[in-house]
């Protein structure tokens, strides 16, 4: 089957690209109008696609370019319509007038369709016109798409090897015994833990058997260390870092500020003005002085597309402070962007892809440095090429991109839950520009925030499988073998630590090497 094309564009542009796949099963397939279709009409007056016989479980993956007449810009969605189902949202972008934007998207029908129609409208319905060019639809069959994710993960996260044993004399040694075993990974991948984990010695040894990565829940978040104005208490936060440390973990900071109110502490909801800002001043200083260096990661001011509680009080430069005053605290620390349901859906109006990227973008031209891009990933039913569709758009920026709090709804049952897991796992694992994984999962007496891995008794739940089958497969097992006549060896190896042992005759020679990202192969001389 086809490779999957990761291009994207974050530009308006004077004239569209070309079509992805040469245009898939659009080729030579024109826009009809919306309002000649009346099977389907709705009022709306905008192109339109009619499709026939799709099937269910095929991933269907569709871009255009998009321009308008009648405003200067919109957000414009790409809906389907099916017989029995409407898909509110599978893909969209700010259109603008003047020039042409890319939108990029997919789905994934539930049930067979023999008669469908793929069409855009703008989200306030305001009356514009629509302009469509270099539409392309591209189908894959499961086995194609989980293909292509294999492809990345050989040649992104794996890396080839070629162990050469010499004697003492430089000499190659034909048949000698090599066994390789990697004993870290490269890969963030990790998980949410709360205070429950203190003192839990069970707990903490299921934990650290799995994640190489750990974020905290709630303990830093200002309502945890600062309850009332003046009685800051990080006693909790630092016997969680104690154990991060005991264990070589690497911990994502969580969070500065919550733009939400509702999680804002109730004594900084009654602040205004000038004790708002001082207020604001002795958080930053007392969190980042605290904990300088130690967090790899700080979400800056969480979920800001959803709320502005800080903007409202303190201008709509406040954000910009808080990111500048991070990084003077603690220059080395990556900045996030952090929010949800962007890739998560695009019926969200507050934080589509190209809400997220100008938000940044702005963020950027105010002169903040270091910044990342965290996407919570709290799924229900995940639609995995609109996912692919977004992250590609992200990837355009050159940000590191974490999914930081992923999971699966809690509505859903526990089995429904591991498989979806699974597919949003390895779609993060699987593309390129995915630097690390979070799950949200810390467990409580009472369960967790959505989805629990284990139970009480740290029993696997279906979702905890799953995590530990992908662990096994993202990781390179025991290698063994014995070098053939040129006295190498070779083998394809995730990336991360390993260590080595050459054994010839009555001697033995051990090593340790690093696999990092790179296009060639890594060679490694063992002398014995």
């Amino acid at each position: 089957g086809p490779l999957y094309d990761f291009t994207a564009y974050t530009e308006c542009k004077e004239l569209p690209e070309q079509p992805l796949y040469n245009g898939g099963m659009l080729k030579n397939h024109p826009p009809e109008n919306f309002s000649s279709i009346a099977h389907f009409s709705t009022g709306f007056y905008t192109p339109a696609f009619i499709l026939h016989n799709l099937t269910p479980g095929t991933i269907y993956c569709f871009s255009i370019w998009l321009k308008i007449e009648g405003a200067n810009s919109a957000h414009v969605r790409a809906s389907l319509k099916t017989e029995n189902s409407v898909y509110n949202c599978v893909g969209s972008a700010a259109a603008k007038q003047g020039c042409w934007s890319f939108l990029k998207g997919g789905f994934v029908l539930d049930s067979p369709s023999n008669l469908s129609i793929l069409f855009f409208q703008n989200s306030d319905d305001r009356d514009i016109n629509i302009a469509v060019a270099s539409a392309s639809l591209q189908p894959f069959t499961d086995e194609q798409w989980r293909f292509n994710q294999q492809y990345i993960i050989n040649t992104e996260r794996k890396r080839a090897v070629t162990i050469h044993a010499a004697d003492g004399s430089g000499d190659t040694l034909q048949g000698a015994e090599i066994t390789i075993e990697q004993v870290s990974k490269d890969f963030p991948f990790g998980s949410a833990i709360a205070s429950t984990i203190l003192g839990n010695l069970p707990y903490q040894k299921w934990f650290v058997e799995r994640f190489n990565a750990a974020v905290f829940e709630n303990e830093l978040k200002w309502y945890a260390t600062e309850p009332e104005q003046g009685k800051i208490n990080y006693t909790i936060a630092d016997q969680m870092m104690e154990f991060v440390r005991s264990n070589q973990l690497i911990a994502r900071g969580h969070n500065i500020f919550w733009e939400d109110p509702k999680y804002t502490p109730a004594w900084v909801r009654n602040l205004t003005g000038p004790a708002l800002q001082s207020a604001v001043n002795s958080r930053i200083q007392s969190l980042m002085n605290k904990y300088k260096e130690e967090f790899i990661h700080w979400d800056v001011s969480n979920e800001m597309l959803h709320f502005d509680f800080y903007e409202q009080r303190l201008g709509h430069d406040a954000t910009l402070h808080f990111y500048e005053t991070a990084h003077q605290s603690d220059p080395l620390a990556t900045l996030f962007m952090n929010e949800f349901n962007v890739v998560e859906t695009c019926s969200d109006e507050n934080s589509t892809v190209d809400r997220y990227i100008s938000r940044l973008r702005e963020l950027k031209r105010g002169g903040v440095l270091m910044d990342g891009i965290g996407l919570e990933s709290h799924f229900t039913v995940p639609n995995l090429p609109l996912m692919r569709a977004i992250l590609d758009k992200l990837a355009t920026l050159n940000l590191p991109i974490w999914l930081t709090e992923v999971d699966i709804s809690g509505k859903l049952d526990k089995e429904t839950q591991a498989v979806y897991l699974e597919q949003v796992l390895r779609e993060g694992f699987s593309h390129p520009s995915v630097n690390g994984i979070m799950l949200w999962t810390a467990l409580h007496p009472n369960g967790c925030y959505q989805m629990c891995l284990t139970d009480n008794n740290l029993q696997n739940l279906p979702a905890g499988n799953i995590v530990d089958k992908l662990l096994k497969e993202w990781q390179t097992g025991e290698v063994t073998g014995h070098t053939d006549g040129h006295g190498s060896f070779s083998f394809y190896g995730f990336l991360g630590e390993y260590t080595v042992s050459v054994k010839y005759g009555n001697r033995t020679a051990n090593s340790t090497f690093s696999l990092c990202q790179g296009d060639e192969t890594r060679h490694v001389t063992i002398r014995v």
